[in-house]
């Protein structure tokens, strides 16, 4: 027979020492008259009801009772499995899925309240024990998104998929919502910036779950952050601290914002577009979840901020963040990538690989996962180019680095005749003939200027003053070749004239003439 509580047990004792009945006993306790009667025989047995004696202590009665009858227990038919479940609970799967995998990979039989019972036991046996922490006012902040279904987007007037985004102040429990359309990092930035602006202020850490947007490795221990994301805390000041990976307890203030956001203002709500959703969420922050009692400080959110929090946050910088957006976009063979209809260089050793373009007001950075590879201009129009030399191979360089005006004082530092020459190519189609007069200024290098210089004095002479000609005399040596006069020769050409008049051709036209 099981066991009454010790206490009920001395109470029945004291009350038969006062001599009351076995079912005045039972009608008051609310035990049956049989367990009042096991409990009186072991009382007299023990000398406990004797009125010269003290009320026995627990202790007393407890070792007049001997040691509990235990109940004999089957052996869990979970216990060959004993190993391999213990494993499975500590990685998180879920008891249904232990059950199927046990049936059909081990050929377990058993039922799926075995494996309940059995890790209910396991856990009671062996509890987790947490310690619940309380921050200091405006020392920290926890965030996280939150499914919340398909709102209406006013830019398109088409229904897209919708996330609320959620701070939660740490101490004193008031929020900040605001729903969005995906989880970008312009969009994690935006609402960090239009959260601090809310709060009128900067906590000095941020709790954040292990989000694509804000930690590209979901390691505690070496968190590797994205790199605008990073750049916000440096300008803000504030410490970034990631959640460990399937946790929800470690963060668990914001874990509860979200289903109090998701169970108390989302239900038999509709809204025209997102933009009427944020602001009734904010009305909503303000006169209802703000003021309601909280369950674990039991004050109110707003109140407890206003108070004692506001004050404790950092103040906020005299210019706010200014990352706009950012893009994935292609390094191609010309070695640039295309933003917005207009040209950005990055090193030909990326051709072909994915960057990130992180879009400020007046500038672009580009990025090769966390490293920054260069920084541009941005572009005021589409169609302009912004393209440095260094971000070609060498070869390829000279032809940005040698411009038409760049040929032209070189070719006259050359001489007069290499001058006229370069100016002559690039008279005509300069942008389709830049190439030749750079391969002309180019011969200096292997010839030297004086030669090249009477090479060009030579092709001038006889009337062919191209690239080709210039390069074919100086292979062939005849640049030190005296000129035949001065000036070119004038060859005198034979005038033709027909042999018979025209009269003969057309007389009735020259009669009438």
């Amino acid at each position: 027979m099981e066991r009454i509580h010790m206490r009920e047990i001395v109470d029945i004792i004291n009350r038969l020492r006062n001599g009351d009945s076995e079912r005045a006993i039972s009608d008051d306790l609310g035990n049956s008259r049989v367990t009042v009667n096991r409990y009186r025989r072991l009382a007299e047995d023990n000398g406990f009801l004797d009125p010269a004696t003290p009320l026995p202590q627990t202790s007393e009665v407890l070792e007049a009772l001997g040691p509990p009858n235990r109940k004999t227990r089957v052996a869990s038919s979970i216990l060959p499995f004993e190993e391999l479940v213990t494993t499975w609970d500590k990685d998180g799967v879920e008891m249904v899925a232990m059950y199927r995998r046990l049936v059909e990979d081990h050929g377990y039989s058993g039922s799926y309240s075995s494996v309940r019972r059995f890790l209910a036991n396991k856990h009671l046996a062996n509890p987790e024990v947490w310690v619940r922490v309380e921050t200091a006012p405006g020392e920290e902040v926890q965030i996280d998104f939150g499914y919340v279904g398909m709102m209406r987007d006013p830019a398109t007037g088409l229904k897209r998929k919708a996330w609320c985004f959620v701070m939660a102040m740490s101490h004193s429990r008031h929020l900040y919502v605001e729903f969005v359309f995906n989880q970008t990092i312009a969009v994690w930035v935006g609402c960090h910036i239009r959260a601090f602006k809310w709060f009128g202020g900067v906590p000095k850490r941020v709790v954040i779950d292990n989000l694509k947007s804000g930690v590209l490795k979901s390691l505690l221990e070496d968190p590797v952050f994205s790199a605008p994301y990073r750049e916000m805390a440096i300008h803000y000041g504030f410490l970034i601290r990631p959640c460990r990976p399937r946790t929800p307890r470690h963060k668990g203030k914001i874990e509860s914002g979200v289903h109090y956001v998701k169970r108390n203002f989302m239900p038999a709500q509709t809204f025209v577009d997102i933009d009427e959703a944020n602001r009734r969420v904010a009305k909503w922050v303000l006169e209802y979840a703000g003021l309601r009692t909280h369950g674990t400080t039991a004050q109110q959110p707003l109140e407890r901020f206003r108070a004692v929090e506001k004050a404790a946050l950092s103040a906020l910088p005299v210019q706010a963040f200014t990352l706009e957006e950012v893009r994935e976009v292609k390094v191609g063979r010309d070695c640039h990538v295309t933003i917005g209809g207009s040209y950005y260089s990055a090193p030909f050793t990326l051709v072909g690989k994915s960057l990130e373009a992180h879009l400020y007001p007046n500038t672009v950075q580009l990025y090769d996962g966390i490293d920054l590879v260069c920084t541009h201009e941005r572009a005021k129009a589409k169609g302009e180019r912004f393209t440095r030399g260094e971000h070609y191979p060498a070869e390829k360089r000279k032809f940005l680095e040698h411009t038409p005006d760049y040929c032209r004082t070189t070719a006259k530092e050359v001489g007069p005749f290499c001058h006229e020459m370069v100016c002559g190519i690039l008279d005509v189609r300069p942008a389709d003939n830049l190439r030749a007069a750079q391969q002309t200024i180019a011969l200096v290098e292997k010839h030297t200027g004086t030669r090249v210089e009477a090479a060009c004095r030579r092709a001038i002479y006889f009337g062919d003053p191209h690239y080709r000609r210039v390069k074919s005399i100086l292979a062939a040596g005849t640049d030190t070749d005296p000129l035949p006069e001065d000036h070119p020769p004038v060859v005198e050409r034979p005038v033709y004239a027909h042999a018979r008049s025209v009269s003969e051709f057309f007389p009735e036209a020259m009669q009438t003439c």
